[in-house]
């Protein structure tokens, strides 16, 4: 492919400023941060125009495509007493009493990707990061839908870039935008992630599922 070369390219830049930083000094170091913010500005520019590329995508797909139906979704749960009132301090960001009522749900449910997905976001908003995670990866893993993958792969986006990791942040959320061109949220935190404002958006589509 084009691009082949560049990355072949940045990729020797990048194991130069490696091996060499940590013995640098004076001159030596002078030139490997400059050679470091080089390949930052290429990197968030390549980001920018990919997203660009991919909206513009995206538009046209959803032109030629109709909006996937949430028809992997069952409908059991959404009745139980466990997951209509975990749904209840939900909305009331009473995130620790709805994990025992989603929880509860789920254990009655095992395949509901709803109420794992519920669950999930509701140990993120307690900032049970690693917990979290594991919910949201395996609903990655049971279901096709891609808005449902899209809402997954931002709200990781989220748990990486918190802790810190924002390169593998970046790439949740550009998946997130891929999976789902119409969702809001991965682009306002890709955005989010280069500016270093910090500010993330999760759950804002979850209500549209049901």
């Amino acid at each position: 492919m084009m691009f082949q070369h560049v990355f072949a390219e940045m990729n020797e830049i990048l194991d130069e400023i490696a091996l060499n930083y940590p013995a640098a000094e004076g001159h030596q170091k002078q030139e490997l941060s400059r050679k470091w913010r080089l390949l930052k500005h290429m990197s968030d520019g390549i980001i920018e125009e990919w997203l660009t590329l991919e909206e513009k995508m995206g538009e046209i797909q959803q032109k030629w495509k109709p909006e996937e139906a949430a028809s992997d979704l069952q409908a059991a749960e959404l009745d139980s007493t466990a997951f209509v009132k975990g749904q209840g301090y939900y909305q009331l960001q009473m995130f620790t009493d709805a994990v025992k009522q989603f929880e509860e749900a789920v254990q009655r449910y095992p395949s509901s990707v709803l109420a794992r997905l519920y669950l999930a976001m509701s140990l993120l908003n307690l900032a049970e990061f690693l917990e979290a995670a594991g919910h949201f990866e395996e609903v990655l893993q049971t279901t096709p839908n891609k808005r449902i993958r899209s809402i997954c792969c931002n709200a990781l986006g989220c748990i990486e870039a918190m802790g810190g990791r924002t390169d593998l942040a970046k790439a949740m959320f550009m998946t997130a935008y891929r999976l789902d061109p119409s969702l809001p949220e991965p682009l306002h935190n890709l955005e989010a992630c280069l500016t270093d404002q910090g500010i993330y958006r999760f759950e804002s589509e979850l209500a549209s599922l049901i």
